[in-house]
């Protein structure tokens, strides 16, 4: 048997949907050319490695037990290639079903080659700069760390980062291939050595490149095909964990390729650059996280001392000064807690949570007036109407914050989803069928045949590609979404490029998929839409508030034992799913074990409780539980965990 011509390589962690999605477009490119296909996974969480051997059995997986890196993960797939080339290609990816046969060609024509890579675009059918890059000196560095390059984007001395003086139409050598797609001869790996180990993430595509450069052989950057890249899946670009890992292996590349005085100058720059940016991030986190819990705060405090007074005014009643100097700050909290658990923090923050986080603090604040001592004890009119007044002011002023362009502070605001999908009928059932389960449902849906000569002989419009520009302006279509069952890579790619309004969302159905996937800009994170995608347990806020709710729950029935440990019949295993529940190892409340669910169940402890436990006797079809998971996936509400725990109260030693 011979050997591959080439030998694509992808490493993932955690991306299970942007992976299938590369894998669907490297399996059609893999028609044209003589590839093999090795998937290697880092101890992903979210189900790749089950997904790629039932969807993808052609790919080769190396299953690694520990995160081992992008370095050691690509080396350990190069070290079984017997292929020409070699392509390190990220799972966050959609290659063209030409690229890999042009790509082989292009390097068989260029024997000198030691490296290629290509045009990328992102989601939004963008160019991204990094498709072509010059190798980091010290004065390049300094030039993008402090914005020269992007003052200067195409002037050679200023964008020498990205080689912006390049025409991004043209073929170049260049530098430093991007590492999201990094085509290599293998028997020049062979000679200058693989991906060096002592890069955990980044960097380790610049070492490599230049190596290759200093090996005497090129590195090309080549338009002629193209892909997409979804900058930024496996890791977001945004937090203070990236910039710190990223020019930290930019300090390790000066260390290992410039000269002593120059790595100094090198580790200066890029030390004075995470400082900046971690400091500026961190501040930013901090305003952002902290501003709308200071002000309820601030809100609730001047409400409950307002009430007080005019209160006292009409009674005569003298409250002592505990009362303003610690029981009320004690009932701020209280009530910043309940808003906290009833997602008024959240990034939708609508006024049903805010109201509903107040209601229950008032109510928590009445069972505490309970226990205090006579001498505190105020009016519990005063915490009836506190409450009351402080939800009508946090509304009240959130509203004024929005007002003056304050985004999300009190109504994220969700606009009518207006939708042309690209297919052909099968395709767009699928969709529309998806879409069907998702938190808003498209006001409108307009059909699209992907091909420009198509006649409409339907009861309803039907537009074609060519008629969609204008179609988009007449129905106001702010989403389209590409069949890829229904178009070749190459034809999506073109029309995103060719979409010049930048208002409109632009996502891709993988072929046999039950996720749609999208990308607003490079800055952003790519959005998945799937059953999973409506499950705000992948929000921090509802495992936040989840995980407390469990352990508050653990503690009240710990305190009812000596009453429920009558109505079980396995104490032992009562005992232990209280433990389990304190150490973070199961949960309460969990999702009824459905087969085409898994992504969701997945996404929670192992449950004490499903909510498929009060149905058992009865003879439910699969679409009432698949219901009765959407349902609680969409919307966290800890009042259905407290019903069901009731419920199953004699359940809890399952």
């Amino acid at each position: 048997m011979n050997s591959p011509r080439l030998s694509v390589i992808i490493v993932n962690y955690n991306v299970e949907y942007f992976l299938a999605q590369c894998l669907y477009s490297v399996r059609k490119a893999a028609q044209f050319a003589d590839i093999e296909t090795i998937m290697v996974d880092n101890n992903s969480s979210d189900g790749s490695v089950e997904m790629t051997r039932r969807l993808f059995p052609e790919v080769k997986v190396i299953d690694n037990k520990n995160n081992l890196g992008f370095s050691k993960a690509n080396n350990q797939a190069i070290r079984i290639s017997e292929a020409d080339y070699v392509l390190l290609l990220n799972p966050d990816t959609l290659v063209e079903e030409d690229t890999f046969k042009k790509c082989i060609a292009f390097m068989d024509a260029h024997p000198n080659s030691g490296g290629l890579g290509v045009k990328m675009v992102d989601g939004k059918g963008q160019f991204l700069k990094e498709s072509k890059r010059g190798v980091p000196t010290p004065m390049v560095a300094f030039y993008k760390i402090f914005g020269f390059s992007n003052l200067f984007p195409k002037s050679k001395t200023f964008g020498q980062y990205h080689m912006g003086h390049l025409d991004m139409d043209g073929t170049h050598k260049i530098d430093i291939l991007s590492g999201a797609y990094m085509m290599m001869r293998k028997n020049v790996l062979d000679e200058v050595g693989l991906l060096d180990e002592d890069f955990f993430m980044y960097g380790e595509d610049i070492d490599l490149s230049w190596r290759i450069r200093l090996g005497g052989y090129d590195n090309y950057y080549y338009p002629e095909t193209r892909i997409i890249h979804y900058k930024g899946e496996s890791t977001k670009k945004s937090s203070v964990n990236y910039v710190l890992v990223f020019y930290n292996a930019m300090i390790i590349f000066a260390k290992k390729h410039f000269s002593k005085k120059n790595a100094k100058v090198f580790e200066f720059l890029i030390q004075s650059a995470i400082y900046l940016r971690a400091g500026i991030a961190l501040i930013r986190r901090f305003m952002e996280q902290s501003f709308l819990p200071f002000m309820d705060f601030i809100i609730i405090l001047l409400t409950l001392t307002t009430t007080t007074t005019i209160y006292s005014s009409y009674t005569d009643v003298i409250y002592p000064t505990a009362v303003l100097q610690w029981l009320f700050p004690s009932y701020g909290l209280v009530f910043l807690v309940s808003i906290y658990f009833n997602q008024g923090y959240s990034t939708s923050p609508f006024i049903n949570r805010i109201i509903k986080g107040v209601s229950w603090g008032g109510f928590i604040g009445l069972l505490l007036y309970g226990l205090l001592d006579d001498d505190y004890r105020f009016s519990r009119l005063i915490i009836l109407m506190g409450a009351l007044f402080s939800a009508i002011n946090i509304v009240l002023y959130r509203w004024g914050l929005n007002s003056l362009g304050f985004p999300a502070i009190l109504f994220k605001t969700i606009p009518d989803i207006r939708m042309a999908i690209v297919g052909k009928s099968g395709g767009i059932k699928r969709v529309k069928k998806l879409l069907e389960k998702t938190t808003n449902i498209p006001k409108v849906i307009l059909e699209v045949y992907p091909s420009y000569d198509f006649q409409n002989d339907s009861n309803h419009f039907i537009a074609n590609l060519g008629q969609l520009p204008d179609a988009c302006n007449i129905f106001k279509i702010n989403q389209i979404i590409y069949c890829a069952e229904d178009m070749d890579s190459g034809s999506i790619i073109n029309e995103m490029i060719l979409q010049e309004n930048p208002d409109i969302e632009l996502k891709i159905a993988p072929p046999e998929s039950s996720f749609i996937i999208g990308s607003q800009s490079i800055n952003t994170s790519g959005e998945i839409l799937s059953i999973n995608s409506i499950n705000t347990f992948n929000h921090e806020e509802s495992k936040t508030s989840k995980r407390l709710f469990d352990l508050f729950a653990a503690t009240i029935i710990l305190l009812l034992t000596p009453i429920l440990i009558w109505q079980l019949e396995n104490a032992g295993k009562y005992f232990g799913n209280l433990l389990h529940v304190f150490i973070g190892k199961k949960t309460w409340i969990g999702f009824a074990p459905i087969e085409n669910h898994l992504d969701l169940t997945r996404t929670l402890k192992t449950p004490i409780i499903r909510l498929s436990d009060p149905y058992k006797k009865q003879n439910k079809p699969t679409e009432f539980f698949e219901s009765l998971n959407i349902n609680y996936a969409k919307a966290y509400d800890f009042a259905t965990d407290i019903a069901l725990i009731w419920q199953e109260r004699q359940h809890l030693d399952n």
